[in-house]
């Protein structure tokens, strides 16, 4: 079992946006020296719910203060950027840590930011296929043309080639899944799911099985589908007793997630219902690793066996204070990953 940590570089009332920045870097450099797999960063634009607006940015300074630790993106928004900008980056991220990187992608949502990058509406209708596969290609070939409705360009070399690794192929892909169509579009290329942290045991297994049929009717080996390396989102909170763990984050997250999810604004101005930041909080509680060490391990052990995905990433900045986050993690590496072990 492997545990990483998501890094939203959330802005917590009352705390400035370089606050929050300092505080995901920070916890970057925590998550290494607890010994935990990864680190998972987020991505996105003009609202507190994360302030960190490119992850391959973030990602390019996480690696180059760490040695060890795997760095992926959680997730770069593949409709509000172009699929060879974002194949460059990651190829240099690959080369230049020494394959420590991952590359996490996904749809986005039908926010104000399809607009401010010139995307369109249809970038994340029907565009999301097109852009994957440009950038799967990118990731793949050596030299690269487009002829989509979306990109047209005659072929070019791929420059850096990510697979000049000791001959390894290019960095991991992972596509965030939300939805049955993106399920699909993940299972036909092979793509390992990055599941979200709303989500329970019962439907990650179902999206798992989903995956697996489609996978399969795609035509790909059956011992591939069955290694599929699938990640699942999650919230942890430490502490001597679950009551005690599920008060931090009682007080803390409802603010966070008013203020960061009202702040959303759709591409066309059409109204969102919006989660309630209290039930919301409640129900993360309820489904992920929150209190003493053991029933941490416990449930991270029971969402193995539920769902077949033994890849974690935790948001453990949860409380919104910068020492608290840092014990968090620290426990994360020395109380829980043994009991795992």
């Amino acid at each position: 079992m492997r545990i990483g940590t998501f890094v939203l570089a959330a802005q917590f009332p009352g705390q400035g946006q370089g606050e929050a920045l300092g505080r995901a870097i920070s916890t970057a450099d925590a998550a290494e020296a607890a010994g935990l797999d990864a680190v998972w960063l987020a991505e996105h634009h003009f609202v507190p719910y994360g302030v960190c607006p490119s992850a391959v940015t973030l990602a390019g300074i996480v690696l180059g203060r760490t040695s060890r630790i795997g760095v992926g993106t959680a997730v770069s928004v593949l409709p509000t950027v172009h699929p060879v900008a974002l194949g460059e980056q990651a190829a240099l991220l690959h080369l230049a840590s020494g394959g420590r990187f991952t590359l996490g992608v996904g749809r986005g949502g039908p926010w104000v930011d399809l607009e401010v990058f010139g995307a369109g509406l249809d970038a994340f209708e029907n565009g999301f296929p097109e852009s994957l596969d440009l950038l799967m290609r990118w990731l793949r070939e050596p030299a690269v043309g487009a002829r989509g409705a979306r990109y047209a360009f005659p072929e070019v070399a791929v420059v850096p080639r990510p697979d000049e690794l000791d001959g390894r192929p290019g960095p991991p892909v992972v596509v965030a899944c939300t939805s049955p169509g993106t399920v699909r579009e993940a299972a036909r290329r092979g793509l390992p799911m990055l599941l979200g942290m709303h989500c329970g045991d019962e439907d990650k297994a179902a999206m798992v099985a989903m995956w697996r049929r489609a996978a399969r009717e795609a035509g790909h080996p059956p011992d591939a589908v069955a290694a599929a390396d699938h990640v699942s989102a999650g919230v942890v909170q430490i502490a001597d007793s679950r009551a005690d763990a599920v008060e931090v984050l009682a007080k803390a997250m409802p603010g966070w997630l008013r203020q960061g999810l009202s702040a959303h604004r759709t591409y066309d101005g059409r109204p969102r219902a919006m989660r309630d930041p209290r039930g919301y909080t409640e129900l993360l509680c309820s489904l992920h690793p929150v209190g003493p060490p053991q029933l941490c391990a416990d449930r991270l052990a029971a969402t193995a066996e539920r769902t077949g995905i033994t890849r974690f990433a935790l948001l453990a900045e949860g409380s919104g204070d910068l020492a608290a986050t840092m014990e968090n993690v620290a426990r994360l590496g020395g109380d829980v990953l043994p009991e795992l072990a």
